[in-house]
């Protein structure tokens, strides 16, 4: 399936006894494919996926293929640290259905770059379906070369990377290599319209969990080359999207939808907790602020 524009990194829900809430994750699933999402990341970084055991995450993806029901493309991130783990999370997911794999880089532990090299390739290897490489510096600790890239990137089920380094000095060196079998999507909210302006053909969002028209309508101006446009809107929404940033993410994207109300997304696994009472405040007031825009 066609991959660009708003791809939703969509939040976990859960039940006020800690377990999945498949209801809410069905209506959340439903939501996405009905106000302009062109894809759903599920088991990220913002669905709090390095918390769930892997019982949990075989069923999401079950669950989740079958609801979205080729709507939209369903990307399952199916990272480790540990190349084994994410040769058997990818080849597992990719056998259920999953239209893509969101591989992030090895983190703690790291790696050096035969190192790194290797393991997507061992990933892509044994994936039943396109691979997806997520670069963030910021949560790992380590940051993909762009001779590593280069080298990946001719990798035919390499399909592309989520560049969420936030410097756009390294995306342009990165955009050197994008053509029709190799692709980029920003992975920050705050830069969706330099990173397509460069190549990038959409967004991993945390932002549309709770504005996904809205993100969808940056990126869809993007593509039509309306950058003026599409930048008003992302400037429109700028200070939610840092907002949602004011504690790790999804500390404030959850407390944000549990706010508006629309969807009930329950608490966190720990170490996550609830947010400070300030920056809640802080939040909150932002989300009146743009209720008129987002909703």
């Amino acid at each position: 399936m066609e991959l660009k524009g708003s791809i939703v990194a969509l939040v976990t829900p859960f039940n006020e006894d800690g377990s999945v809430n498949f209801d809410e994750l069905g209506r959340l699933l439903d939501y996405h494919c009905d106000n302009n999402s062109g894809g759903i990341v599920i088991l990220g970084t913002t669905g709090e996926a390095s918390t769930l055991t892997f019982e949990e995450e075989e069923e999401i993806v079950k669950f989740s293929v079958k609801r979205v029901n080729h709507r939209v493309p369903v990307i399952v991130g199916s990272g480790s640290n540990e190349t084994a783990k994410a040769v058997t999370y990818s080849k597992k997911y990719s056998e259920l259905g999953a239209d893509y794999v969101l591989v992030i880089t090895p983190y703690y532990n790291k790696t050096n770059e035969t190192g790194l090299i290797k393991h997507f390739e061992a990933v892509a290897a044994a994936s039943k379906c396109p691979v997806i490489m997520y670069n963030v510096p910021g949560r790992t600790g380590m940051s993909m070369s762009i001779s590593v890239l280069e080298k990946l990137s001719k990798n035919p089920n390499i399909y592309g990377i989520k560049e969420a380094s936030g410097n756009m000095s390294y995306a342009a060196k990165v955009s050197k290599l994008l053509s029709k079998d190799f692709h980029m999507f920003s992975g920050n909210d705050d830069i969706i319209v330099p990173m397509m302006s460069i190549g990038a053909e959409g967004v991993i969002s945390v932002v549309a969990n709770i504005a996904p028209k809205q993100t969808a309508k940056i990126c869809e101006l993007c593509l039509e080359n309306r950058y003026p446009e599409a930048l008003k809107i992302q400037n429109d929404l700028l200070t939610l999207i840092n907002d949602l940033f004011l504690e790790v993410n999804p500390i404030p994207v959850k407390a944000a939808m549990d706010y508006i109300g629309k969807h009930k997304v329950g608490g966190y696994r720990a170490p996550l907790d609830e947010m400070d009472p300030a920056k809640k405040k802080q939040l909150e007031a932002e989300i009146d602020r743009v209720k008129e825009l987002i909703f």
